[in-house]
């Protein structure tokens, strides 16, 4: 599972209350399946908060996870959906620097580097360059050769806390690209 922060106040301290990474409604953009936002529990329906992350570059399965690794994450929603960016972002997203639309699409191949995103921890404990859970970590996609950074930006959908959609800067705003990793 991804959770994400937010800041409330420099006084008050980092919060993890941003919600967790979560697909939510189905999608009607060309190769989606389901519209992605934030969600206040990783359980607000059935697998809809859990993330399976494996190689998009040929690491076998049970091999760590490595700062800075090429992964896919899969949703365990339904059949099961990888994260992709897909499409431009909204207008009032765009104002401040977000580039892509962040759906799901039934496989990791909808287009070059679509649902490929490089994975990058701030730091670690033991610091052996691999992600271990409680770990915060920055997601950039890949696709177009000059990705974009995981973050929310705006309200969700019903049901849902935050939208999410990828942007140029990888802090616009104080911790929108920050997100944890939790065990499911």
């Amino acid at each position: 599972m991804l959770r994400q922060q937010k800041h409330s106040s420099a006084a008050a301290g980092s919060t993890w209350a941003g919600g967790y990474l979560d697909t939510n409604g189905h999608s009607d953009a060309s190769g989606s399946v389901y519209g992605v936002s934030t969600a206040e529990s990783p359980t607000r329906g059935p697998g809809t908060g859990t993330w399976e992350v494996a190689s998009a570059n040929g690491k076998a399965t049970g091999t760590p996870v490595a700062s800075g690794d090429l992964v896919t994450l899969r949703n365990l929603y339904g059949n099961g959906s990888y994260l992709d960016t897909n499409g431009p972002a909204a207008a009032e997203q765009k104002k401040v620097g977000a580039k892509y639309d962040v759906l799901t699409a039934k496989g990791a191949d909808r287009g070059t580097g679509t649902a490929e995103w490089r994975i990058f921890a701030q730091t670690s404990d033991p610091l052996d360059t691999n992600v271990h859970i409680g770990d915060t970590v920055h997601l950039w996609n890949v696709y177009g050769g000059n990705g974009s950074f995981l973050e929310t930006n705006g309200g969700g959908p019903v049901g849902g806390k935050y939208d999410v959609c990828t942007n140029a800067y990888y802090n616009r705003a104080v911790n929108v690209a920050d997100w944890r990793i939790s065990r499911a």
